[in-house]
């Protein structure tokens, strides 16, 4: 399997790609986007930092390729969609500059209170005004975090060894969780009025495009001052040099910008109260080498094993987590392609119901296999686990979870309904002995093995039927494997797996039986 690295690696990482058993690696560090696009065709694994362009153009050359690493956090130059489409999951490495980027949020709040730069160079131009660079104690003071992810939860650790109170504002975590961390969790409005300093540790999406702008920037306490090493596009640029201009915001600590490098007129460059730095967060030699090694260990894990680390679009699965959650995966995509087979027309929505020890585990692994088998007739080997939940979305499929504790006598059960333009079906997949089996097909309960060819009948509940199917079988030469039997309120339904498939001629004469309602061939 061949790794291209298309951007600078350490030698740490480079190593362990050059020890890895079945992995070639080429390294060509600034190789040129021309020579990138003939170089991509038979590449297994894509490596880059920032300075690779990932672009639809690139991916569509890409034949063989599976994965994309990015040795960092942003994915700026990373065509998601692209790769969506494409089915190639894309990772980064959210962990190996973490220590680097909190530390670089606490050397500029301690720059900010302290206004180091501004003495710094006031100092070499040959100034000692101690006066005009009067700072305030961290010790004391509240801080504002905005987001306690990873990095947000070191600033918090540090913060309270400096004796700072916390404050968090954070949707995605619960109360009790930020309390365990040792701060205070706010809405972001109490967090903007009552901090003194204020950091933000968010992604840049919808919700939080300028998450401070006039209106928000007019809540803060007056004084307050702002650090961002996060993201650029979170702070209104414009409105925040108002703010500084004007007093209410005492002073700001950029490492990033929404355009980098900012634009030679941006007004928060000409602003003495604002200490800028060009995007240095996770510009440390420790930091260089984590993330190139954490990336080659990613890589190697993904090509070799399956596992599925820090994706950005594909569920993250440990090698230990698939070795426990592959059987419910293999059912899942079992069940969605007889869910397929059996609907006629568009999908309109689908319905999955996890209940029992399968629950105990992420369920999204499993959603993406049941899209997979769904959409493989429509799609063919176009779709895999990454490109199914966007191709669902294309295809305006409604998609709903449900789980519960109780499995209906089993220990683990799945149930799948699908809405369509021709109606509505349900199958249910279950376990028992370590085997997955299916257990019901439109609420009539069968068991049968979801491997093989399988004929499924509805037909009236009558005499003749059984016989009928066995002798038209027999002629053609098809041998059963085994039949289940399954009876309702005057109608039945079987389900017969077989050898062999049965050609389109045979499946029409069984149609023709004056007692069958309907015959779906269905080949998992």
């Amino acid at each position: 399997m061949k790794v291209l690295i298309s951007d600078t690696f350490s030698p740490e990482g480079l190593r362990l790609f050059e020890e890895a058993e079945e992995i070639e690696l080429v390294y060509q560090p600034g190789i040129t986007a021309d020579e990138l696009l003939t170089a991509i065709a038979d590449v297994d694994a894509l490596v880059v930092r920032g300075g690779t362009q990932v672009g639809a153009d690139l991916l569509d050359r890409a034949e063989r390729l599976r994965v994309i690493a990015r040795a960092g956090i942003g994915v700026d130059n990373i065509n998601l969609k692209a790769a969506n489409r494409k089915g190639v999951v894309v990772m980064n490495t959210p962990f190996g500059s973490t220590t680097t980027t909190a530390e670089h949020t606490l050397a500029m709040l301690f720059s900010l209170a302290r206004n180091i730069p501004q003495a710094h160079g006031s100092t070499i131009a040959g100034g000692w005004a101690k006066d005009d660079f009067l700072g305030v104690e961290l010790a004391g003071k509240t801080l504002g975090v905005v987001g306690a992810g990873k990095i947000g939860r070191l600033v918090v650790e540090r913060a309270r060894a400096m004796a700072m109170k916390v404050l968090v504002h954070d949707p995605y975590l619960s109360s009790e969780m930020i309390r365990q961390m040792g701060a205070e969790p706010v809405e972001l409005d109490a967090l903007l009025e009552s901090s003194d300093f204020i950091t933000l540790h968010i992604p840049l999406n919808a919700e939080t495009e300028f998450l401070l702008n006039r209106k928000t920037l007019a809540r803060c306490k007056p004084g307050c001052r702002i650090v961002n090493c996060a993201t650029g596009g979170l702070i209104d640029e414009q409105a925040l040099a108002e703010a500084i201009a004007g007093g209410q915001i005492a002073g700001a600590a950029l490492d990033v910008f929404a355009q980098e490098p900012p634009a030679a007129d941006n007004p928060l460059l000409k602003l003495p109260q604002v200490i800028c730095t060009p995007h240095l967060r996770a510009s440390t030699l420790d930091a260089q080498v984590n993330v190139t090694v954490q990336a080659a260990r990613q890589v190697i894990a993904f090509l070799r094993h399956g596992e599925v680390s820090n994706a950005l679009n594909v569920p993250s699965v440990s090698a230990e987590l698939l070795a426990v959650i592959r059987p419910y995966v293999r059912l899942g995509e079992k069940l969605g392609l007889l869910l397929a087979q059996l609907s006629e027309g568009a999908i309109r929505s689908l319905r999955i119901d996890y209940a029992g020890d399968i629950t105990e585990h992420p369920m999204a692994p499993m959603t993406c296999a049941v899209l997979n088998g769904l959409l493989y007739p429509a799609v063919g080997s176009m779709i895999n686990y990454v490109n199914a939940p966007h191709l669902a979305r294309e295809r305006g499929i409604e998609i709903t979870e449900s789980k519960s504790s109780r499995a209906e006598g089993y220990t683990a059960l799945m149930r799948i309904t699908v809405e369509a333009d021709g109606g509505r079906h349900s199958v249910c997949g279950a376990f028992f002995g370590g085997q997955g089996r299916i257990v019901a097909i439109d609420d009539y309960p069968v068991e049968t093995t979801p491997d093989g060819p399988l004929l499924i009948l509805y037909n009236r509940d009558e005499p003749g039927v059984v016989g009928f199917i066995g002798q038209l079988l027999g002629d053609a030469r098809v041998n059963i494997a085994s039949m289940n039997l399954a009876r309702g309120e005057n109608e039945a339904l079987s389900i017969i797996r077989i050898d062999s498939p049965v050609s389109e001629q045979l499946l029409a004469r069984i149609g023709e039986h004056p007692a069958i309602r309907a015959v779906t061939q269905a080949i998992l």
